[in-house]
């Protein structure tokens, strides 16, 4: 049960304090540990056998951070329980990403109204595609795209392991997390050896992709958006991507905001087609970022408001 206390606290210090750049984030761990083991596999395996190279890859990278998380832990365990429950909290905090994506998507509204040249310069820092030539427009709906599709897979996911396994479970599930964000692309380099990595991440996130939707609708209602869209473009829209699923939350905030998202793109270079998500009723404009946070925000707290009880009676009893 103590874990369950510890995330409540972690959720308080995310949203107050986010992640200070200058604290040692586990994520950057993973990620140099994903950047290395990348170089060693890809010299043990041939061309041909990258998919296997990928299950390795996605194996190690999970075990070594679990076992690297388990031996921290350990060791405070030593100290006292205290400390224990200190170290399940700071994880908790440092594996929750509400108020770093709200920064975030500020920044990138911000730079908006410096210029937009600067809009697309920031909202680079958070998209994996080609910002050079975006519209005002379009550096808006990359940003509500990117705070709607994070808000499962950065907070509604992590929340839910980790009530269910504490930091043991979330670092598992951060670790295949950074894995996808990596590796797990359709292109040439990691068609195969990012394979593994992105399914285990469709699988991780299908429950609370779905949840997290849900709660968007919920979100809007409170928040007096359009909620009787948010729900329309839900049930209409959530099976509009390549990723059975990112289009949940955005369809949700589609409809919320009566915007319309998704549409073709360009990544490293090559014209990728995505389907549209919601009706294109009005421009999207900045201030829609703004309304996304809201959203992010309060989809987060009902989450642990709906979940957080039931551990308790689970661990309780």
């Amino acid at each position: 049960m103590n874990h369950v206390s510890a995330l409540v606290l972690g959720y308080m210090l995310d949203i107050l304090i986010g992640d200070p750049r200058w604290f040692p984030h586990p994520v950057r761990f993973i990620g140099g540990l994903i950047e290395k083991e990348e170089a060693l596999l890809r010299h043990l395996f041939s061309e041909k056998n990258l998919r296997v190279a990928g299950v390795v890859l996605l194996a190690l990278t999970a075990l070594i951070s679990l076992a690297v998380l388990s031996l921290m832990m350990w060791g405070l365990y030593l100290l006292g329980p205290v400390w224990y429950f200190l170290g399940q909290v700071m994880f908790s905090w440092l594996f929750l990403a509400s108020r770093s994506l709200a920064v975030e998507a500020v920044a990138v509204n911000d730079a908006l109204g410096v210029s937009l040249e600067e809009g697309r310069r920031r909202v680079g820092y958070i998209v994996g595609r080609d910002v050079s030539e975006l519209s005002e427009e379009e550096v808006v709906k990359a940003t509500v795209e990117t705070v709607a599709e994070n808000t499962t897979d950065g907070i509604v996911s992590p929340l839910i392991y980790m009530l269910l396994g504490g930091a043991y479970l979330g670092v598992v599930f951060k670790a295949v997390s950074t894995l996808d964000s990596m590796v797990g692309y359709r292109n040439e380099k990691y068609e195969d050896l990012g394979c593994a990595s992105a399914k285990m991440d469709d699988v991780l996130n299908y429950l609370p992709a779905r949840i997290t939707g849900y709660l968007m609708v919920a979100a809007s209602a409170i928040l007096g958006m359009d909620v009787k869209n948010s729900y329309r473009i839900l049930k209409r829209d959530h099976a509009n991507h390549k990723s059975p699923n990112c289009a949940w939350s955005e369809s949700a905030v589609a409809g919320a905001l009566g915007i319309q998202l998704g549409g073709t793109h360009m990544y490293f270079g090559k014209q990728v087609y995505k389907p549209t998500i919601g009706d294109a009723g009005r421009v999207a404009i900045p201030k829609d970022i703004a309304r996304t946070n809201k959203l992010m925000y309060l989809t987060s707290l009902l989450a642990l408001c709906l979940f957080t009880p039931i551990a308790y009676s689970f661990f309780v009893l």
